[in-house]
């Protein structure tokens, strides 16, 4: 990732936590905050030390990286702790980690469905509950629910995937009312297909690619780097009039207003 475009004075020194972020969009998401000067801690299932590693030689910064499974609450909440104990109280959170696996309705049992919900819904609510009271303390904070296009575009394969990114939106509406009063905006950001190296790996045929492009008023493909911008946006005071929002950046596929 090249140095930051903009730069936001109030990042600096900020407690950040972000899930999912040591890979694709979320490792991004942490590189745009060490270069802000912000103290990260992010969870995600798998290791992560050797990203830790390279974003301290890069940034001059070591993440804080906890291991978590964010279908369990309970360690969710306990890493949300660890981190505030680590950093100070969480001012800005991105919940980002997701599961977009393939799958079909007549294939979806209620045990997989629940599981579903547990990884691309469920941690959205409960990452919001953890940091609220902090945020409340300090005065007010951000919140970034990454969502998607997905559901905007009614896009079939994925039904539970795309259900959930529906109601991230309206978690984030709903949030974003109810916590306004302690000077905590939520706001949702909606990539378009961002090509990590997982979704190059899985899904980016060269002609599923060349027909996503052709819905884009900007033809180019889109990379991680491309959303942290909205991010740190949104996590800044330069957005502080801003919330129950959904901020596209899907170069011109879907349109809104």
């Amino acid at each position: 990732m090249s140095e930051a475009t903009a730069v936001y004075p109030d990042l600096k020194g900020a407690s950040v936590f972000v899930t999912g972020g040591g890979s694709g969009i979320g490792a991004a998401i942490t590189e745009g905050f060490l270069r802000q000067g912000a103290k990260v801690a992010f969870v995600q299932r798998s290791d992560a030390a050797a990203f830790c590693e390279a974003m301290e030689r890069e940034t001059g910064t070591r993440p804080l990286f906890i291991r978590c499974d964010l279908t369990d609450v309970a360690a969710l909440e306990a890493a949300v702790a660890e981190a505030s104990a680590a950093h100070g109280p969480v001012t800005a959170l991105v919940s980002n980690a997701a599961n977009d696996a393939r799958h079909t309705t007549e294939e979806m049992t209620v045990e997989a469905w629940d599981a579903n919900q547990a990884i691309n819904l469920r941690p959205y609510f409960f990452a919001t509950k953890a940091v609220a009271p902090g945020m409340r303390a300090a005065g007010g904070g951000a919140i970034v629910n990454m969502s998607s296009i997905s559901y905007m575009m009614g896009n079939a394969g994925y039904p539970a995937y795309v259900a959930a990114n529906a109601a991230i939106t309206g978690l984030t509406r709903a949030h974003a009312r109810e916590l306004g009063p302690d000077r905590i905006r939520v706001n949702a950001l909606m990539p378009g297909w961002v090509l990590t190296e997982r979704q190059r790996r899985l899904w980016a045929t060269p002609d599923d690619l060349a027909a996503h492009l052709d819905k884009q008023c900007l033809k180019a493909h889109l990379s991680p780097e491309d959303i942290v911008g909205g991010v740190l946006f949104l996590a800044s005071k330069a957005s502080r009039m801003m919330t129950g929002q959904a901020l596209v950046i899907d170069g011109g596929v879907v349109v809104t207003g």
